[in-house]
């Protein structure tokens, strides 16, 4: 069975409608028949960009819905698994990878999965395929008052949930 990984960066484009990735995240959604794979790591991720009260049911609808799903797998958090995210960490200085996108590149090398449900750059640079890149939130998102998002790993706009 193929398998495919998913970002926070993908549970927000769902999340927002006003998201450049939206419609595609959407159609990947509509017409994906594979296994697609995440972490609790992910999922802590997303959570703490949707935790303002407006947005908090989103989180747990999504949560929801990931869980009840059989073709959803939601790896575990364990201690090897973050060591091992930590050696990552620690042996590339060079790069700006946060410590969920290096346990996220463990579980895509130990799983065998190439592709990743995201736009983040990162995942490219480790060598991995962005499904969603050519649809940079960095480049498109804009707050509802013009501003621009404060640049987190995927920006959020309290206002566009």
């Amino acid at each position: 069975m193929k398998k495919v990984f998913a970002d926070a960066f993908y549970f927000f484009a769902l999340a927002n409608l006003k998201d450049a990735a939206h419609a595609k995240a959407v159609a990947f959604l509509n017409t994906y028949a594979g296994l697609i794979v995440t972490s609790v790591w992910v999922l802590m991720e997303t959570a703490d960009g949707l935790a303002a009260p407006a947005n908090r049911d989103s989180f747990l609808f999504t949560l929801k819905s990931l869980t009840t799903n059989p073709n959803v797998l939601i790896v575990p958090c364990d201690a090897r698994l973050f060591a091992d995210g930590v050696d990552l960490y620690r042996r590339r200085p060079d790069k700006e990878w946060s410590l969920t996108d290096c346990i996220s590149f463990v579980i895509m090398q130990r799983d065998g999965i190439m592709e990743a449900l995201t736009g983040d750059h990162h995942l490219e640079q480790a060598g991995f395929i962005a499904l969603l890149k050519q649809l940079s939130r960095f480049n498109h998102a804009r707050c509802e008052d013009g501003r621009l998002p404060a640049r987190t790993l995927l920006p959020v706009c309290a206002s566009a949930y």
